[in-house]
């Protein structure tokens, strides 16, 4: 507890700029992030942070310093010119994005590695830490990279939000953009450079290697929370700005923990967790609504059942046994008995002690589901000329998602008919 309240005092200087670097550059690529994910460009960003330690390499052995901002310049122009390469090789030739991706990334990487073996290879004392932009050196951030960085990351928040419309449009309807007369080449360069620019501020914090990670994974993480760009937007750069916190966190608690690695490895974390609990994409959602979907078809199959018996002598209300109900329809008697425990509950059925009956509510739901199976088997046969014999197997599926207004709609297109196509009564 104490080191948690040494380190939110923010008392030491040494913890202000690694906490406010990381923030920045968590944040700032997270919101570019946003855009590359959305036009499914996503293994771009890897692409670039791969290519820039070749620029570094160059800008060091040119300058034979590591200012920050010569460094950077340096990683600006190879990360730029590799997205170059990649959009030129796909549109002059028959390689896939994905392939050309995969030969700039080994290409720039091998260069790169050349060049920083070499200049560790130079007797140059200034080299010492170069390798750091392999994995980044979150931790080592002092105030002239937090000026550099900060400056970066505030632009490209500011870009994003100046173009936000037109980078918007690009993403969603690249066609109708062009059509309408936006300079979508132009939009195109400015998202490219914006990439290169967070993928070249981040590599500071996480390194080449997991600087596509940050990229991507928290606006993957977001993607999933929400269907609007805006607020995908702020959810990434909330999410990455909660990851760099919390990884210069845990590297201030465990000096042996390195700080980009965990900030990797926390906004995984919460991309999994919104891959699983994310109220509409996420998987256990998905699961809860396909387990609702089973019951609620089970339960319709069910007072369907009831009701049809009811029709063979215009007796609604009479006991079915369980034996009547398994016979005409195959459902695991398991399942049946949890069913008509459900709908008993529900107030849809009674129990007797020789069987089950129907309550009124029940008549008029089974009633409504019946009516809805033989409305869409005569829609089939009436407009798609299906065989009558063909169409029971799809209504069964239809009828338990048409809504009240497409139930009217099917009426008035079949002017309210009084027979299905195998001439039982619709009620």
């Amino acid at each position: 507890m104490k080191e948690f309240f040494e380190f939110f005092s923010f008392a030491d200087a040494n913890i202000r700029y690694v906490t406010i670097g990381s923030v920045l550059l968590a944040s700032s690529s997270a919101v570019v992030g946003c855009f590359t994910l959305l036009r499914k460009r996503a293994l771009v960003g890897d692409a670039v942070a791969h290519a820039v330690l070749p620029g570094v390499c160059l800008a060091f052995i040119v300058s034979g310093t590591k200012n920050p901002l010569i460094l950077l310049s340096g990683a600006f122009v190879t990360g730029w010119l590799s997205l170059v390469l990649i959009d030129y090789i796909t549109s002059r030739s028959r390689i896939k994005e994905d392939t050309a991706i995969g030969l700039v990334l080994s290409v720039f990487f091998g260069i790169g590695i050349l060049l920083l073996t070499s200049i560790q290879h130079s007797g140059n004392a200034a080299q010492s830490g170069l390798d750091k932009f392999l994995f980044g050196k979150a931790a080592s951030l002092v105030g002239e990279d937090l000026i550099v960085f900060g400056a970066v990351a505030v632009l490209l928040l500011i870009t994003t939000i100046v173009f936000y419309k037109e980078l918007k449009l690009l993403c969603f309807d690249e066609t109708f953009a062009k059509s309408i007369g936006f300079p979508v080449r132009s939009l195109e360069l400015l998202l490219t450079t914006l990439t290169v620019f967070a993928v070249v501020v981040g590599i500071q914090a996480v390194g080449v290697v997991l600087m596509a990670a940050m990229l991507i994974t928290p606006a993957a993480a977001a993607r999933f929370w929400t269907e609007r760009l805006g607020v995908m937007l702020v959810l990434a750069a909330v999410i990455g700005a909660f990851s760099g916190i919390s990884g210069a966190f845990v590297s201030y608690t465990a000096p042996a923990m390195p700080t980009g690695p965990w900030i990797v490895l926390i906004v995984s974390m919460v991309a999994i967790l919104s891959f699983a609990f994310a109220p509409k994409r996420g998987w256990v959602a998905r699961m809860l609504r396909r387990r609702r979907n089973k019951i609620q078809i089970l339960e319709e199959n069910l007072l369907k059942l009831f009701y049809q018996l009811g029709e063979q002598h215009e007796d609604y209300f009479s006991n079915r046994t369980l034996d009547n109900i398994l016979t005409r329809r195959n459902i695991p008697k398991r399942q049946a008995l949890a069913g008509l425990a459900k709908l008993k509950r529900q107030g849809y059925i009674k129990r007797h002690p020789d069987g089950w009956a129907l309550t009124r509510e029940g008549e008029i739901r089974g009633k409504r589901v019946v009516r809805l199976h033989r409305l869409w088997e005569l829609y089939l046969t009436q407009y798609l000329q299906l065989a009558s014999d063909h169409v029971h197997e799809d209504a069964e599926t239809i009828e338990h998602i048409i809504t009240p207004e497409l139930e009217q709609k099917l009426m008035e297109e079949l002017n309210y008919p009084a027979l299905d196509p195998h001439h039982t009564k619709i009620p």
